[in-house]
């Protein structure tokens, strides 16, 4: 894992993500793809963000944004998928058939140090893990290849990191997270957990009122029953 990090301040990180209803699908062919990315510059334009990376998928994505202010995260995210909605639905000849997105966008608070890394890998190895492609770089429609191959353009949709990239960050991304990676990341995607150091994440849910993400899930323990 890179460790040549200097954290940058000005707001904290999230990684977020959202998928078709049903799991449909979100993207059928190249042009849906790059009609979101067209969305996703327009949306930048109206309420700038700082996108770090970010990997769409056949009915999901994920992001890893990193707000200046409170507020922004959800005015963002709120103007990326409504306008994403409405040209889906126009373009789809599908307006008024029900909802896109499965509901609102979900977002986890990340620690600004290695945690980071790791969900960035994770977030720009997806079409690798998911056996789209050999290598998490040749999947056009992500931050990755944007960052190695992506021209003027592309670029302009991704901010600089709050740490330092290392130069064997590809190579770093295609590397398979352990099982204790996966099985932390998934926590926190399936609870809403805060994605970090046990005391960061406990500060983190206490100030964020996130403490329900913590506790067990399931009916409690009848005393009776033991």
């Amino acid at each position: 894992m890179p460790r040549n990090a200097r954290i940058t301040p000005g707001g904290m990180l999230y990684h977020v993500l959202n998928r078709g209803v049903g799991r449909q699908k979100l993207f059928f062919d190249d042009e849906d793809y790059l009609a979101f990315e067209r969305v996703l510059a327009e949306t930048l334009q109206k309420t700038p963000m700082r996108v770090c990376g970010y990997c769409l998928m056949p009915n999901h994505w994920h992001f890893v944004l990193w707000p200046k202010e409170d507020d922004d995260l959800a005015r963002f995210m709120q103007q990326l998928t409504v306008t994403h909605t409405a040209r889906w639905k126009q373009h789809k000849k599908q307006v008024g058939f029900g909802h896109l997105y499965q509901g609102r966008y979900k977002s986890f608070p990340i620690e600004s140090d290695e945690h980071f890394f790791v969900v960035v890998r994770y977030v720009e190895r997806n079409a690798l893990r998911a056996g789209l492609v050999r290598r998490a770089e040749q999947w056009m429609y992500g931050s990755l290849w944007i960052r190695e191959f992506g021209g003027p353009e592309h670029r302009a949709l991704l901010s600089d990191w709050p740490l330092r990239r290392s130069g064997s960050w590809v190579e770093f991304v295609n590397r398979a997270e352990t099982e204790s990676e996966l099985a932390a990341l998934r926590k926190s995607t399936v609870r809403g957990t805060p994605f970090g150091d046990p005391q960061w994440v406990d500060r983190t849910c206490k100030r964020l009122n996130l403490e329900c993400t913590l506790r067990p899930r399931g009916r409690p323990r009848n005393p009776l029953d033991s």
